[in-house]
């Protein structure tokens, strides 16, 4: 099975470092025309493109600034001639807390990015490119948006939301476009840190497969559905989680 992405680029949202570096890494490992990686802070990402090599851009600025999502499409266009893959990574998780105790200028920004920040990106590709020549978009999703939890319902409410819209983006932009989501679970990350630095052994021992995920592990999985390998695929939210959501592990 060839998993490849020649003659295609795209753009990796909050590729800054852990899973969105990975993945911008994986889709040039696995033949892509070029990278635009979109992060925050100008320092860290364009460290992550300087890495990475000429076929990776960095792009500066806000992921719910549709303007700055419109940019990076068009920079896709420009330099490497499509932006016909789209990875909306970038997430946050702001405040941990019970719904009825938690700020809610915490959840405000915790729903903005996790699952309004997705359209937006979604809409500036399918206007930039997309509608006329078709492509493939993976969100990043969580296994919190399978089943509730403690503490980060928040979180928990916007990866269910961003799974939802996975599938109805999926049914919109077909037959042209296919929409997938991975729903990861403790992935070594510095956003995960709170899950499992604690007890990393502990941490490890509740994933049926005894270890915690890695941003790679996201990473492969995004590149597949990425792929002309998963060209019948769509509309499906993929569980990365180390057996946690099947093979009977908890995921509260």
């Amino acid at each position: 099975m060839q998993v490849r992405l020649e003659g295609r680029a795209g753009i990796v949202t909050g590729a800054s470092r852990g899973i969105g570096a990975a993945i911008a890494r994986a889709m040039l490992d696995a033949g892509a025309e070029g990278v635009v990686l979109t992060g925050r802070r100008e320092e860290t990402v364009g460290a992550v493109a300087e890495e990475l090599g000429p076929r990776a851009i960095a792009v500066t600025g806000n992921v719910r600034d549709a303007s700055h999502a419109e940019e990076a499409v068009a920079t896709a266009v420009e330099r490497f001639g499509s932006c016909a893959l789209l990875v909306n990574n970038a997430g946050t998780n702001p405040s941990a807390g019970t719904l009825m105790d938690v700020d809610l200028a915490a959840v405000d920004a915790t729903w903005d990015v996790n699952q309004r920040a997705p359209l937006v990106w979604a809409r500036a590709a399918w206007h930039g490119w997309m509608a006329e020549h078709g492509g493939s978009v993976v969100s990043i999703g969580s296994v919190g948006g399978l089943a509730p939890g403690p503490l980060i319902g928040a979180y928990n409410v916007s990866k269910a939301a961003l799974h939802h819209l996975t599938r109805q983006l999926a049914l919109e932009l077909a037959p042209g476009v296919r929409v997938n989501a991975i729903a990861a679970a403790v992935v070594r990350t510095r956003l995960s840190e709170a899950l499992w630095t604690a007890d990393p052994e502990g941490a490890a021992r509740a994933h049926p497969l005894g270890r915690l995920g890695e941003p790679e592990d996201v990473a492969r999985a995004a590149v597949f559905l990425l792929s002309d390998a998963a060209d019948w695929i769509s509309g499906v939210v993929l569980p990365v989680d180390g057996g946690l959501s099947g093979a009977g592990g908890a995921l509260g």
